[in-house]
This record gives C-alpha cells, sequence and structure tokens, in this order.
C-alpha cells in the first residue's frame, strides 16, 4: 500500500536504519523517521518474530541529549520486539502538564500518534501500515490514497487507531478531489462519512489570524544574560473548529493561541523542526505562529542569539498550504538571525517561496521595515542574507519585489548612513530583474550632494530604475 520514499525496506535494513538513528541520536529527517516508523508497524504485522530477531541488537534505550523523534522510535521498537501484553490506551505520551504550553499543540499530535502507537503493538493489536504515513515529502497525504488505506482497513477488519487517523486527516487538505470524496462515501466503515465530510470542505478550516507586537519600546542592548535589544512581532489565531472529533491530546492544536501569554516553553524539547510542519503541512501558518517566538530568538540583538531553526524554515517554504503574515515573519527574523545556518535556510527559503509563486515581496518588504525599526534585526545581517538571494535573475526579482517595499520605510524611518550596502543590492537586483519605475524617497537621497558609497549606489538605483 505504501510506495515510494516511505515504503517498508526490508527487516535486514530495516534494523541498519534504526541503528544508524540510535547511533546519530540528532534528528533523521521526515523521511527517515516515517519511514522507519511505518516499517516497524509493517514488519510486526506481517511477521513479529523475525522483526524481533532482526531488531535484537539494535539499542532500546537513547540518552536524554537524543531528539524526541529518536526518542520516540526507540518507544516503538521497544513495543514491537516486546512480550505482548495487557492491551493499553496510549495516554502518556504528549499529555499531562505540558498542555500548558501553546507552543507545543504539533507535538501534542505527534506524542499522541507514537503513543497509541506503542500501546497497540505492546497488546499485539497490529496494523498493515500507518494510515498517516505522508504521500511526499511535506507530510501531505493524498485524500485518495488515505480513502484507499481505509479500504484495506475495513477488508481486514481493522479499526483505525484516533491519532493515527486524526494524524492523516490533518494531513489532507488543498484542493478538493470529488473522486476523493466519493470514494470515502462508498467505504463500509463507520469512519467513512466522517472522512468524506472532511475531503469535501478540503481539510482543515484555516483560522482568523492576527499580528501582534510586544509591548513597550526598544531597549539598549545589554550584555545581561537573556536581554533583548528589540521587540518582536508575533502571530496569534482563533480557535478552530471541530476538535470534538479528535483525540483529547489533539485540542491544543484547535485552541484559541495567544502568543504573548507565557507558558513553560524553555524547559520543553525545541519543535522547530521539519516534523512539527509536517504534521500539518496544508497550514504553515499554524506551524509559524506557533513557533514564531523561537523563531525570533536566534536574531535578538542581546547577544543571546538562540538556537538555529533551518529545517524549520525549510520545510515551512516546502509546503503547499497558504504563506501568510507568519510564514514571511519566520523569513525575516530568519534572514537577520545570528546562527549563519538560519540565514542560509532563510535565502533557500525565500528563493523557494519565490519560485513557488508563494512569496508576497511587498509583506516580507514591510515586516524588515517594521523589525529594523523596533531594533530586532540589523540591517547588515538581512543585507548579507538578501544579496546571497539575489546571485540569479529569479532571485533578483524576488529580492527586488523585498525591497521595493522595505526602502521607502527604511529611508524615511531610519538612519540612512547605515544603507549604503542595502542600496548596493537593490541597484543590483533592479537591473538584473529588469525593474523599471522610481522611488521618492531614493530619488531624493540620490539628489543629495556629495559622493560618499551610500549617494553613489542611491544614484545608481535611481538611474537603473529610469532605464
Amino acid at each position: 500500500m505504501i510506495q515510494g520514499e516511505f515504503a517498508a525496506p526490508s527487516p535486514g535494513a530495516l534494523a541498519d536504519e534504526v541503528a544508524a538513528v540510535s547511533a546519530d541520536r540528532h534528528d533523521p529527517g521526515v523521511g527517515t523517521f516515517e519511514r522507519v516508523l511505518n516499517a516497524v508497524v509493517a514488519h510486526g504485522h506481517r511477521d513479529r518474530e523475525a522483526l524481533a530477531r532482526a531488531l535484537t541488537g539494535v539499542p532500546r534505550e537513547v540518552g536524554g541529549a537524543a531528539g524526541t523523534q529518536v526518542r520516540g522510535l526507540a518507544v516503538v521498537v521497544g513495543a514491537a520486539v516486546g512480550t505482548v501484553g495487557v492491551a493499553e490506551d496510549g495516554k502518556g505520551a504528549g499529555a499531562g502538564w505540558l498542555e500548558l504550553c501553546q507552543h507545543a499543540a504539533l507535538d501534542y499530535v505527534a506524542g499522541a500518534r507514537v503513543g497509541e502507537l506503542a500501546a497497540r503493538l505492546r497488546a499485539g493489536d497490529t496494523v498493515p501500515f500507518l494510515l498517516s504515513v505522508p504521500s511526499r515529502g511535506s507530510g501531505a497525504v493524498e485524500p485518495h490514497e488515505l480513502v484507499a488505506r481505509l479500504a484495506e482497513y475495513g477488508r481486514l477488519g481493522i479499526r483505525p487507531g484516533p491519532a493515527d487517523l486524526g494524524q492523516a486527516l490533518l494531513r489532507c487538505g488543498g484542493p478538493v478531489d470529488p473522486e476523493a470524496v466519493r470514494a470515502a462515501e462508498r467505504l463500509d466503515s463507520a469512519e467513512g462519512p466522517r472522512v468524506a465530510a472532511w475531503l469535501r470542505r478540503g481539510g482543515l478550516p484555516g483560522p482568523l489570524s492576527r499580528r501582534e507586537r510586544e509591548a513597550g519600546v526598544p531597549e539598549r542592548p545589554s550584555r545581561r544574560r537573556g536581554a533583548r535589544a528589540g521587540r518582536r512581532i508575533l502571530v496569534g489565531h482563533e480557535a478552530i473548529e471541530g476538535r470534538g472529533d479528535f483525540p483529547r491530546r489533539f485540542w491544543s492544536l484547535f485552541r484559541k493561541f495567544e502568543p504573548h501569554i507565557s507558558c513553560p516553553h524553555w524547559t520543553l524539547p525545541d519543535f522547530r523542526n521539519a516534523h512539527t510542519v509536517a504534521a500539518l503541512p496544508w497550514h504553515p501558518e499554524i506551524a509559524a505562529a506557533r513557533l514564531l517566538t523561537g523563531v525570533a530568538s536566534a536574531a535578538d540583538q542581546g547577544g543571546q542569539g538562540g538556537r538555529g531553526t533551518p529545517a524549520f524554515l525549510d520545510a515551512l517554504a516546502a509546503t503547499d498550504g497558504p504563506a501568510g503574515p507568519a510564514v514571511h515573519l519566520a523569513l525575516a527574523y530568519g534572514l537577520g538571525s545570528v546562527p549563519q545556518a538560519d540565514r542560509d535556510a532563510a535565502v533557500r527559503s525565500l528563493v523557494l517561496l519565490a519560485a513557488r509563486g508563494r512569496l508576497d515581496g511587498e509583506l516580507l518588504g514591510r515586516e524588515l521595515t517594521e523589525l529594523v525599526g523596533l531594533g530586532t534585526l540589523k540591517v547588515p545581517l538581512v543585507t548579507e542574507s538578501l544579496r546571497a538571494a539575489a546571485g540569479t535573475a529569479r532571485g533578483a526579482t524576488a529580492i527586488w519585489s523585498v525591497l521595493a517595499g522595505a526602502l521607502p520605510g527604511l529611508l524615511a524611518h531610519t538612519r540612512p548612513q547605515a544603507h549604503g550596502a542595502l542600496l548596493a543590492v537593490a541597484a543590483d537586483s533592479a537591473a538584473l530583474s529588469g525593474a523599471r519605475g522610481g522611488l521618492p524617497e531614493v530619488t531624493a537621497l540620490a539628489e543629495r550632494p556629495g559622493s560618499s558609497q551610500l549617494l553613489k549606489q542611491a544614484r545608481r538605483l535611481r538611474d537603473t530604475l529610469g532605464g
């Protein structure tokens, strides 16, 4: 049933992959994680004793420094090769006090699925494959594939796990597929009507979102631990209908998200990764909004660079869902991040969004302008990132669309003396992309007397736009 990248390898190859993940202890990526998770399930269903023999020498315990996905695989592998016992409900994973944290909502979904799977394996209740295995690298599940998987479950007399089905539904979205809807209506199972209704409306509805700026004014830079010089802009969203059809541990995702409410997220693992985005691939806005605080931390000017988020930024750009204010704010923070890896990822993401027609250059330009004005982003870091993205005609066109939206505000409301290098990038981008027109702020600057680098670049940009 599962083909391509996520097809189950042989037991021997599976053992090698599990051993490599356990030894590395770092995030194995969405492809490896989902493939290994599904392979353990599939081989456990076909021949559990053969699976146990293949995995005999594979460690089933990992240290505390291991990533969330590595620990999750260790739990599932241990359940698959262990002794069959009494049925469990799997309520332990992702529940408890962690639900106080709004930022970890998508991780609760992943934890619920792993916990449910481990409980079924311990009880000897096997399934031939997971319903929620992605159809492609973004994490999306094709509607017709989900219906086919449910039909096979029905043929075998197997009931879907609520968390597995819930994750599969969250991964279905996009344009309505009438054929998939009709096939779901024909399913001879209790899940048929629910799945048909879900596919008919195009998956999870997108919530209304709102931008929220941190209160106060920019602070003076400080070396004090935890100090931040600038002010962040975050994104919240309203409640989402329909949580009652999903397991209890999914409900945090459906609640109203208020980004400035404090929570114990500083004690939790870092959820800014591709798995978080892949849990809801048609709604990158929700993933970006929930984790925007962490993304912004890498761009703060207080000397507390924060942990990087390159995989998270790459994954946001690779989804098919709409890219709105949260995604563009994440991109803006990435372009001005202290870690080089984050800036590189932001450049890749910007170019990919532009290539797929999902970049709103004017919106990104406005966000960059406001964040610079708030003292959150440093112009030299942003300039370096934009220069890296402008190396090709396609990249130059995207960068010019960004700078056309950013330069008026930057030149009007910040010290223009700091923007000579940025104007050079703008002039190069305008020349490569064939941009024409004019920006009054650039023209006014170009007409000032003097021969500084700032004025030279302003004149070059003015002349380029004038043809």
